[in-house]
């Protein structure tokens, strides 16, 4: 493919993105596939002669689109958010373009450069404190990494080793230093919430740790969050089993319920365990910090080791922009760095150029920076905060709908950022086994239906449905249309539900042949 050829390419490419974006709206939003359907589609092997464009680009509509679900569709109401923008792809197709892998400053001292300027400026937006800046004299700074997942990962490793060094600080030989850390690796353990994303147990299990969850109550006003008391009660238990705590995470917007630890109690109780590696992983629900409204959460952010969140979640930078942030970049040179010959030279170690492959598990890394600075500068401040607040707006007018309607449904906890949670009741004051079984059949029978996607949750044995609706597409009437949605199948199958209950033994067969 020569220049002139990729140009006519290129342009039919954009084309059909471009269409692929007016009429998302109107897909089945979650692929209906069969495991192996592609296989089926494609032959054994690659042509042997090349094929021209047109003929590639004819396969994606017909056999690589029907195996995708929608993430961009403002019917795609599912998990957390994946926004995706026109600016944010153009990035990716320059980085694409450039291809160079990053792993120091001389590989492309703007690929670096960039991101040190950008994820300033979204330190800044998200009201984090100074210590978090690259500029801070205490040395901190932000980094890209793939995933929050990834980003935890990279900070149980750093919390481990620094840990161990602190203990083994007094060693006067290298013998008795690995025979400190010896004795101590095997009793340390790792702490989170049962809300925590699953991503710290798999952190733990990388990193060779323990790890132990706090379990955390909830109630109608209270959305699950850790708070002070249980972290201490876990301390002292984790302590009288001689086991040693040297990590934590904090969550800002958990998973099943979005919710918020209590920060201000958690930091006093830290006081009294200063070796532990305090982590906040705010991945979905960090984006809210760029409105004035909620930057009262990060009072206090200064006494934490390490900040996270996925702009490739509600930031319309698409998928992978995740933005960690650590108070003291050394702690990270000390657990990631290794210099090989091949990797030296005289910029890095004038110690005047950043190094980003020294903050990551991997050595390279994609010029990610490009699609944060286009999208920073396409939408603005206000045009970012315009997209949270339309969001929130939007999901409060769906937990408005979801109240409306208290014989069907209840909201399980208060909803958070854009995020509501409910379960369906059931006929007659049945029980919670009963309202599980109904709000699971609700749940599965929608997304087999697809015109919409959702999913569940399970917190404290209560099966319940998530709702949020965050694509850069979502409008009111989308939400609205979910409900009609969600209102109609809770009917539908709370009825057959009760005419099966009701139902005569020679109506029982009849009444299972209709999916019962």
């Amino acid at each position: 493919m020569d220049s002139s050829q990729f140009r006519a390419a290129a342009h039919s490419a954009i084309d059909q993105i471009i269409g692929y974006y007016d009429t998302i709206e109107d897909r089945r939003v979650l692929s209906g596939v069969e495991p192996g359907y592609l296989k089926n589609l494609l032959p054994d092997g690659p042509p042997v002669d090349g094929e021209v464009w047109a003929e590639i680009q004819k396969d994606i509509e017909s056999k690589i689109i029907p195996g995708i679900t929608h993430w961009q569709s403002p019917n795609f109401l599912a998990f957390f958010p994946a926004n995706s923008s026109y600016p944010g792809i153009l990035g990716e197709l320059y980085s694409a373009a450039f291809t160079s892998a990053n792993f120091n400053w001389l590989c492309s001292p703007a690929a670096t450069e960039l991101e040190t300027i950008v994820l300033d400026w979204l330190c800044k937006l998200l009201n984090l404190p100074e210590c978090y800046l690259s500029t801070s004299p205490n040395g901190g700074g932000g980094v890209i990494q793939g995933s929050a997942s990834e980003a935890i990962v990279t900070v149980v490793v750093t919390a481990r080793d620094r840990y161990l060094k602190m203990l083994s600080a007094g060693a006067k030989t290298a013998e008795e230093k690995e025979e400190i850390i010896d004795a101590h690796r095997h009793k340390l353990v790792a702490l989170f919430s049962d809300q925590a994303h699953s991503s710290t147990q798999k952190g733990c299990q990388i990193a060779g740790v323990k790890h132990r969850s706090i379990k955390v109550p909830g109630s109608p006003t209270s959305n699950y969050s850790l708070t002070g008391p249980l972290l201490r009660q876990k301390l002292e238990e984790l302590n009288e089993q001689g086991l040693e705590p040297f990590y934590l995470t904090l969550t800002l917007g958990t998973t099943s319920t979005c919710a918020v630890d209590n920060f201000a109690e958690i930091i006093e109780v830290l006081k009294a365990y200063p070796q532990i590696w305090v982590h906040v992983d705010a991945a979905y629900a960090g984006a809210a910090l760029i409105c004035e409204e909620f930057q009262h959460l990060t009072a206090g952010f200064e006494n934490f080791d390490s900040f996270d969140m996925n702009m490739h979640k509600w930031l319309l930078t698409n998928f992978d922009c995740s933005c960690l942030y650590v108070k003291e970049r050394k702690n990270l040179f000390d657990a990631l760095s290794i210099t090989p010959a091949y990797l030296r030279n005289p910029f890095t170690s004038s110690g005047r150029v950043t190094d980003y492959r020294d903050w990551q598990i991997p050595l390279g890394r994609r010029f990610r920076a490009l699609k944060i600075w286009f999208v920073m500068r396409t939408y603005g401040v206000f045009g970012l905060q315009h997209h949270v607040r339309n969001i929130i707006s939007i999901g409060e007018h769906f937990a408005s709908l979801i109240k409306s309607r208290p014989d069907l449904f209840t909201i399980i906890v208060p909803p958070a950022f854009a995020l509501t949670v409910f379960v369906v009741n059931t006929v007659n004051g049945g029980g919670a086994e009963e309202r599980n079984k109904l709000t699971k059949t609700v749940y599965e029978s929608i997304n087999e239906e697809g015109k919409i996607f959702i999913t569940s949750g399970v917190v404290d044995d209560i099966y319940m449905i998530r709702v949020i609706g965050a694509s850069s597409k979502t409008r009111k009437e989308h939400l609205e249309r979910a409900f009609g949605i969600i209102v109609e199948m809770a009917e539908k199958v709370r009825g057959e539900k009760e005419e099966y209950k009701n139902a005569d033994v020679g109506e029982v067969g009849e009444v299972q042949l209709r999916g019962l």
